[in-house]
């Protein structure tokens, strides 16, 4: 997007909400939606196909990475976990949770590069990395169709209502919130386009502004700059919070890796 279409976005949102010409909406409640169906028909079949789909370019190059012999204890992903299709069927719909040790809380990008340090004794690949971002596309695919299963638990109740806080904190120059977009006025329109839900369903997703591969970090970091806030850091325990709640918030809902999104 250019400077100039984003300064008449930034511009349409402090319109849209000081002004009051939108009406209310109620929050995300029974009829949640995926962004998939507030594409175009040519997105949606762009992600439906995969000899038409980016992201599987990425997934291709994650499942030889799975197979690479790497670090120190020269083993690959499959060493550990054998057949993909099998031992991380389901694996991707459950993150991000708390390590096996019980703390911090990791994206399946942290358990990833958890994975290489601890168990290959290999260099963490870098937040946003083309390796890092291809491994993550691999894993995610295999949970393709299964339902989002993050939960509510003792063990992860203050992370997941950090994340919450932090949905309906309003940041940055314009005083925006996650939740005065994507839950109070979800459907409606903003500089022509309709305002998701913002429900994670498709990550790493292949976004056609970016003409790349990404993570949900990367576009949370979108939105804060969109607000005129700092962005917090890849891999900060805010962004981390904030993931979790929004994975809660879609729980049941089907995963769509590798997502395909404007």
């Amino acid at each position: 997007m250019s400077f100039v279409a984003k300064v008449f976005v930034c511009c349409s949102i402090s319109a849209a909400f000081l002004i009051g010409g939108l009406a209310k909406a109620d929050p995300v409640g029974k009829e949640r939606q995926s962004s998939y169906e507030l594409m175009s028909a040519d997105t949606q079949a762009m992600q439906d196909d995969p000899l038409s789909n980016p992201a599987n370019f990425a997934v291709l190059d994650g499942q030889a990475l799975w197979h690479q012999v790497t670090g120190n204890k020269k083993k690959a992903c499959a060493t550990c976990h054998g057949d993909a299709n099998v031992s991380m069927k389901g694996v991707a719909a459950g993150f991000p949770k708390l390590s096996p040790t019980g703390r911090p809380l990791l994206n399946l990008g942290g358990r990833i590069n958890q994975c290489r340090t601890q168990h290959q004794d290999a260099a963490p690949f870098a937040p946003e990395s083309r390796p890092l971002l291809s491994l993550s596309a691999f894993v995610a695919t295999q949970s393709k169709g299964m339902p989002i299963t993050v939960d509510r638990s003792p063990a992860n109740a203050a992370n997941l209502d950090a994340g919450e806080r932090l949905f309906n904190l309003r940041l940055g120059q314009l005083n925006l919130s996650c939740a005065q977009c994507h839950a109070d006025r979800s459907g409606q329109k903003l500089a022509g386009s309709l305002i998701p839900q913002a429900h994670p369903t498709a990550y790493p997703i292949y976004r056609l502004e970016w003409q790349s591969v990404g993570s949900l970090e990367r576009r949370l970091r979108n939105c804060l700059t969109g607000v005129r806030a700092e962005p917090y850091a890849f891999g900060s325990r805010e962004l981390l919070d904030l993931e979790l709640f929004l994975a809660w918030r879609a729980r049941g809902m089907p995963l769509e890796s590798p997502g395909v999104r404007p």
